[in-house]
């Protein structure tokens, strides 16, 4: 009976403490002076935010390496065999051009070129076709900037 007593005193202590301990007081959510905000800044920080935003944007210029622009389509093969010899001969006769082969089942592409206009690449499938009598096709695409390839200019163009 005794520690059935003690156990019945000890829950209401504990009762009684837990409603009395509250961790904040209570704030009305409302303050009669509360009708506006005023905010005093320096002027200085609207240049620090913009001197920041400038360093942010030279900083990351480099990282950004990808842009919509056109690659040509220079070969479409299932054999894969045919797609390599097209990447060597890009190699060899223009080592500008930067060829990028990827299998699409069951399709072996090669893609060549970073140009930011499709003039340029209208030039340069000019220049292609007798290499690929099955045609070189100019495509959207997303170009590597660090790679773009210029289009000498020539006098009459």
């Amino acid at each position: 009976m005794k520690k059935t007593g003690y156990a019945i005193l000890l829950t209401c202590i504990c009762l009684i403490t837990s409603l009395l301990a509250t961790g904040q007081d209570s704030i009305p959510l409302t303050r009669p002076d509360s009708g506006s905000i005023r905010i005093v800044k320096d002027a200085r920080i609207d240049q620090l935010i913009a001197k920041q935003i400038e360093v942010n944007e030279y900083t990351t210029r480099s990282g950004r390496r990808v842009t919509a622009g056109f690659r040509l389509l220079v070969s479409n093969t299932k054999d894969r065999q045919e797609a390599i010899q097209a990447k060597t001969l890009i190699y060899q006769n223009y080592p500008d051009l930067k060829p990028y082969l990827w299998h699409q089942a069951p399709y072996y592409k090669l893609k060549v070129g970073n140009f930011k206009t499709k003039e340029d690449a209208l030039y340069f499938s000019q220049q292609l076709k007798p290499f690929f009598p099955k045609g070189v096709f100019v495509m959207n695409d997303e170009i590597d900037t660090y790679f773009i390839n210029n289009v000498p200019q020539p006098n009459n163009r």
